[in-house]
């Protein structure tokens, strides 16, 4: 990988990354086009259909599940490498780099995350318990119900340690490395594994690829989201940089994610939480290890500081792309 393409690739994330929190995605654009987390969601709604059938065995489905996988990423990939390919016939380098670093900011969600959680805060402000049930249902899987005032604002943290991971870090890392093209592979896999990855019985042999491949694609960047949080939580006062630490080294191995751990680890320890633990989905109970160990009954005040925490951690991440952009292009 020559110091000039990664000069391209890391301005197209840099740009990106700037792009969408200046602009973040339009709902006009959205009501006109859709977005193309939704049409690679399309695709993979086909092949589900087409491929994956109750009546072959769990070995045919496991294969169909890795040819799936195969063209749900590769026919992203080839359209977005032939339209870069067109567009560089068209205009200048810098002109198309540009248009690369816009297409990529697509895929990331760094002002939709913080909206959403931030639908939380204004749940309790505005309703109380029931505002904030109602909000974190629209970003979690768990029954709102099932779930108190501490359970509705850990599950609100957890969503959103675990999405700065493989909603921001992850595709900006992967974009650093290969461009609009990578970080379009990197949304396909990890889209895969949200609508396809689960565990269930129609999707646990069909799915079981999708799963694997986002595990492995989204490990370096759960590493360096917890490090950029650390490294936020340095800037901001109430917050403690030697406990995320700790408790990322002490407990982030210990989630039943390969990946969720780190970031949740990270953001527990700096704020004085406990994270993850036993919880609740669909009626079924997943027992897994606490992240953190602090306090369990976290309050809408403790929300409010993980999303200061986490704007912060973005801004250090965007410090970082930016100063290691500058470096590639002296």
């Amino acid at each position: 990988m020559s110091v000039s393409f990664l000069s391209h690739t890391f301005f197209v994330a840099c740009l990106a990354c700037v792009a969408e929190v200046v602009f973040g995605y339009p709902a006009w654009l959205f009501r006109l086009i859709g977005h193309p987390v939704t049409w690679v969601g399309a695709l993979i709604a086909r092949l589900d259909r087409g491929l994956n059938h109750s009546k072959d065995t769990s070995g045919r489905r496991k294969l169909y599940g890795v040819i799936a996988l195969g063209v749900l990423t590769a026919t992203p990939v080839l359209i977005v490498s032939l339209c870069l390919k067109l567009l560089s016939w068209m205009f200048t380098p810098l002109e198309t780099h540009i248009m690369e670093g816009l297409a990529a900011s697509t895929l990331i969600a760094q002002r939709s995350l913080w909206e959403h959680v931030r639908a939380v805060l204004d749940g309790f402000e505005s309703n109380g318990l029931m505002g904030g049930r109602h909000a974190v249902s629209m970003i979690v899987g768990r029954d709102p119900e099932q779930l108190g005032e501490a359970g509705v604002v850990r599950a609100a943290i957890e969503s959103l340690a675990e999405n700065f991971s493989d909603g921001i870090v992850a595709p900006l890392f992967w974009a650093a490395l290969g461009g609009l093209p990578g970080a379009t592979a990197y949304k396909s896999i990890n889209t895969a594994d949200s609508m396809i990855g689960h565990l269930t019985s129609r999707h646990a042999a069909f799915g079981w690829a999708s799963a694997k491949l986002d595990d492995l694609v989204n490990l370096p960047a759960s590493r360096l989201s917890a490090l950029w949080i650390i490294l936020g939580a340095m800037t901001m006062r109430g917050a403690s940089p030697s406990r995320a630490f700790r408790a990322v080294r002490r407990d982030a191995r210990h989630h039943r994610s390969p990946n969720a751990g780190w970031p949740e680890a990270a953001m527990a320890g700096a704020l004085g939480l406990r994270l993850a633990g036993p919880r609740v989905y669909a009626g079924v109970r997943v027992e897994d290890h606490w992240m953190g160990d602090g306090r369990s009954e976290a309050t809408p005040d403790d929300l409010a500081k993980a999303l200061r925490l986490y704007r912060r951690a973005c801004v250090v991440q965007g410090a970082v792309l930016i100063s290691l952009t500058s470096l590639l292009w002296l």
